[in-house]
C-alpha cells in the first residue's frame, strides 16, 4: 500500500532527471593549517559538488569530500557516470533503489577503474547523496525523517546485500528496524529538543601552536564538549608533549582520543601507542594502512590489556571490508563516512551489521558538508536501529558550514536534529560561485597574489613533435 501511495503521489510532478551538473568546490584551508596531520600537511578541503535537476520543480544536492589536488578526478568520474543518471525517472529509481545503486557501481566498464573503491566509489557517492536529497525534498522530510518514516521493509529494499548475506540479511535487516519500534516517538523527540552528543577534532591539527591548541581546548570547554581528539603520529616526542598540553587543558574527567591517520607500521603503532597510555586516550584512529584488516586486528589485540580501542572506517573502501573489520574485531569504534563508501544506500548496510555485531557507530566528520549530512544517519540510527548512545560520538570540527543553507545546529556540544528537508546539502549560490576551482572569484585573487599557483597557466604535459 506504501508503495502504490508513493507512486500516485510522484505522479505528474515531472521526476524523469534532465541534467546533472557537478562543480569543483575547493576553500583554502591549507593558508591556516587547517586539517592538518601526520598524513596530511597541506589540506585544501573541497568537494564535487553534484545538482540533480529533474523536469519538474524537486533538485537533488549532494557532494564526496577531498582535501584540494584530485577533486578534478572525482569531478571527471561523476561526469562519466552521469550517462547512467540523466533521462532517468526519480520514482523508479526510489522503487527500486537497491538495484539502481547496483547499477551504478556495476557498470561493466567503469568498475575496472574500481570497482567499489576509489574515486569511482566516491563519486558515486556524490551521485547517490543527491538522489537521497531529491527523495527527501519530495516528501519535504529531512533525510532522517524520511529514514525514520519509512517502512522496514522499505527501508530495507533500498540496501544491496550482495556479499553481505553471511552476516546479515534482509530479513534480519527487517526484524531489527521492528524490535525498535517501541519508543521510537520519544527518541525522535529527544533528538529534535537535546540532540546528539559531538566530541571535537578542532582542538588537534597537528599545523596549530601550543597558544592556539590550549585556547580552542578552554573555548570548546566552555562550549560543553566533553571529547577532543588530537592528531599524533609525526614525532613521539611532540606527540606526548601535545596530549599533555590538551590533558591539563580538558582535565581528567573527559576523554581524549588519539589519530595518527594511518602512518605506523603495526609494531610502531603498538609501541607508540604504549607511549601515550598514561594520557588514557579512549582510541588510537585509523594507526595503519587503512586496507590492512589483520593489522588492524593484531594492534587491537595489544591495546586492549591499555583500555585503548581502534577506532576506524573514514577510508574503508567498501560495506564488504567493513564486514571483515568488524567480523575480525579490528574496530572498536566503527566509523562510516558520509562520502568515502557509496552514499546512503550502502552506508545503512553497514549500520546495520554493527549492530548485529555489537560495534558502535561513531561517524568521520568535519571537511566539506560531511557534519550536515552524517547528523542524518547517526539520527537515524539512534531512533530506528540502536536506540542507544552508549559509547557513540559524532565528530564535529567548525569550519565551512557558513557556506550551507542549513548548516548544523550544535548546542551544547550536542546536534540538534535538522528540521528542514533534505540532506543538508544545499550550498549558498555565492559560496559554490565563489571557490569554483580554478575560475572562481576566491581563487582568481589567491592566483594573482600568488598564494596558489594558477592549473591553467601550468605546462605539466606537452605532446611529442610530429
Amino acid at each position: 500500500m506504501e508503495g502504490d501511495s508513493e507512486s500516485a503521489m510522484y505522479r505528474d510532478m515531472g521526476l524523469k532527471i534532465r541534467t546533472l551538473h557537478v562543480r569543483d568546490i575547493r576553500f583554502p584551508t591549507s593558508l591556516r593549517h587547517d586539517g592538518t596531520d601526520a598524513m596530511h600537511v597541506d589540506c585544501n578541503y573541497s568537494c564535487a559538488y553534484v545538482i540533480i535537476y529533474t523536469e519538474g520543480d524537486v533538485e537533488g544536492h549532494g557532494m564526496t569530500f577531498t582535501i584540494g589536488r584530485g577533486n578534478e578526478i572525482v569531478v571527471a568520474a561523476v561526469k562519466s557516470l552521469a550517462p547512467l543518471v540523466v533521462g532517468q525517472d526519480a520514482s523508479k529509481i526510489f522503487d527500486d533503489f537497491a538495484g539502481f545503486w547496483r547499477k551504478l557501481v556495476n557498470d561493466s566498464q567503469l568498475r575496472w577503474v574500481g570497482p567499489e573503491k576509489g574515486v569511482t566509489h566516491l563519486a558515486t557517492a556524490a551521485i547517490i547523496n543527491a538522489l537521497w536529497d531529491l527523495w527527501a525534498n519530495l516528501h519535504q522530510k529531512p533525510l532522517w525523517k524520511l529514514l525514520v518514516d519509512m517502512e522496514p521493509e522499505k527501508l530495507v529494499s533500498t540496501i544491496d546485500f550482495k556479499y553481505l548475506s553471511d552476516v546479515i540479511t534482509k530479513e534480519e535487516a527487517i526484524e531489527m528496524l521492528k524490535a525498535m519500534e517501541h519508543g521510537k516517538e520519544a527518541r525522535e523527540e529527544e533528538m529534535r529538543r537535546v540532540g546528539y552528543p559531538a566530541y571535537t577534532t578542532q582542538v588537534g591539527w597537528l599545523g596549530y601552536s601550543d597558544e592556539h591548541v590550549n585556547n580552542l581546548c578552554h573555548e570548546y570547554l566552555a562550549q560543553g564538549f566533553t571529547a577532543f581528539k588530537v592528531k599524533v603520529g609525526r614525532d613521539l616526542q611532540d606527540d606526548r608533549r601535545r596530549c599533555a598540553l590538551v590533558r591539563n587543558a580538558i582535565g581528567w574527567e573527559n576523554k581524549l582520543m588519539v589519530d595518527a591517520n594511518q602512518v605506523w607500521d603495526i609494531q610502531e603503532a603498538i609501541e607508540w601507542m604504549k607511549q601515550l597510555a598514561e594520557f588514557k586516550p579512549l582510541w588510537i584512529e585509523e594507526p595503519t594502512f587503512p586496507d590492512d584488516i589483520l593489522g588492524h586486528a593484531a594492534i587491537s589485540k595489544a591495546l586492549k590489556p591499555l583500555g585503548i580501542g581502534v577506532a576506524t572506517g573514514e577510508m574503508c573502501c567498501n560495506r564488504v571490508m567493513f564486514k571483515q573489520f568488524l567480523q575480525s574485531g579490528a574496530m572498536q569504534y566503527c566509523q562510516i563516512d558520509s562520502c568515502r563508501i557509496a552514499g546512503v544506500n550502502e552506508i545503512l548496510s553497514v549500520y546495520f551489521m554493527a549492530k548485529k555485531l555489537g560495534v558502535p557507530v561513531c561517524p568521520h566528520a568535519g571537511g566539506v558538508g560531511l557534519c550536515e549530512m552524517v547528523q542524518h544517519l547517526q539520527i537515524f540510527d539512534y531512533i530506528s536501529l540502536s536506540g542507544t548512545m552508549e559509547n557513540r560520538m559524532i565528530e564535529y570540527v567548525d569550519q565551512q558550514h557558513e557556506h550551507f543553507e542549513h548548516p548544523t545546529k550544535i548546542v551544547h556540544a550536542r546536534y540538534i536534529a535538522p528540521s528542514m528537508p533534505g540532506y543538508s546539502t544545499v550550498m549558498k549560490i555565492e559560496s559554490a560561485e565563489d571557490h569554483e576551482y580554478p575560475n572562481g572569484k576566491v581563487w582568481e585573487e589567491l592566483f594573482a597574489k600568488g598564494l596558489f599557483t594558477d592549473p591553467r597557466k601550468q605546462c605539466v604535459y606537452v605532446s611529442p613533435a610530429k
